[in-house]
């Protein structure tokens, strides 16, 4: 490889307004492209479909914590891994910016490996993606884009907002994960339903569950949540979606981590977040590197696979 993590981290702290617009528009335009058959993934409307083989690493929160990317980036080696392993994936579950100070440079450092290794790399819609409708509050990114582009950040943060509908709802590994960056819907039946739960967005809270819903171990079925937003859902969601879907486990993001990532619903569902720092002083982030063909009937046994720092 020419470039390395410490570059491309160099490249996104100094890049201009005009070249940032343009890494997004180029990410966009792929993204909306990618439909079936993509390299080892097969593409139905904003689900991914990864048969289980090849090595994973999954990203949780970044929230504009640049510091932590880089981190996960360098630890894992991904850059040397992908480049000689077409197998090999980089996921991430979402939530690139608003919070943390580095909310653009997260967003570019994510889109060049994007461009890069369009076939290993895949970007997750998280609820700081949402639409219009839904987005987060408060939402820190076009405070961000002025101070850091000036006076034409409007057409970075137009340009970001067209990219977030390109991203993806859900990935499933066959017989292995299902991830989601907040939680399940229960009224999704199909496949389908999480396919294309963007499309049916507002008439129906598919996308929205999808994006802000949280699991919680206090109730059976679902409620509405206290973000204002998606529900939480209780143990036996859980279990019925994993049983419709054919897999073994929920991997998702949204949540805070004191260690950087959490297991609930009797080792069904697992909470990553890989990112530190305030507003959530959360002791640890946490990613996970696993290969995908190995099997695992719970959370609890994907221990030795997370990595916390």
């Amino acid at each position: 490889m020419r470039t390395n993590v410490s570059q491309m981290a160099k490249e996104a702290l100094e890049v201009r307004c005009e070249e940032f617009t343009r890494l997004v528009e180029e990410t966009a335009q792929l993204l909306a492209k990618e439909d079936g058959l993509v390299g080892n993934f097969n593409v139905t409307g904003r689900l991914v479909k990864i048969k289980p083989f090849g090595e994973a690493i999954i990203v949780g929160d970044l929230h504009g914590d640049l510091e932590s990317l880089i981190h996960i980036l360098k630890e894992t080696n991904v850059l040397h891994k992908v480049n000689q392993n077409n197998e090999a994936v980089l996921i991430f579950l979402g939530d690139y910016g608003d919070r943390g100070s580095y909310s653009a440079e997260v967003y570019h450092v994510v889109l060049r490996f994007k461009l890069l290794f369009p076939q290993q790399v895949i970007l997750m819609r998280g609820n700081h993606e949402g639409p219009e409708d839904l987005m987060a509050s408060p939402h820190d990114l076009p405070m961000q884009f002025h101070a850091r582009f000036g006076e034409k950040w409007s057409d970075a943060y137009s340009k970001i907002h067209e990219l977030f509908k390109h991203l993806y709802n859900a990935v499933l590994v066959e017989k292995r994960y299902l991830m989601i960056h907040g939680g399940l819907p229960p009224q999704a039946k199909t496949i389908e339903d999480l396919a294309y739960a963007h499309n049916k967005h507002p008439k129906q809270r598919l996308l929205e569950d999808m994006l802000w819903s949280d699991p919680t171990e206090a109730i059976k079925g679902v409620c509405e949540s206290p973000r204002g937003a998606g529900k939480l859902f209780g143990e036996n969601i859980t279990n019925e979606a994993l049983r419709r879907f054919n897999v073994k486990i929920l991997i998702r993001g949204h949540e805070p981590c004191r260690d950087g990532f959490k297991i609930d619903h009797r080792r069904k569902v697992l909470t990553l977040f890989s990112r530190k720092g305030p507003p959530y002083f959360n002791r640890y982030g946490a990613y996970l590197n696993v290969e995908l063909s190995a099997k695992f009937e719970n959370a609890e046994q994907l221990l030795p696979f997370i990595h916390k720092f």
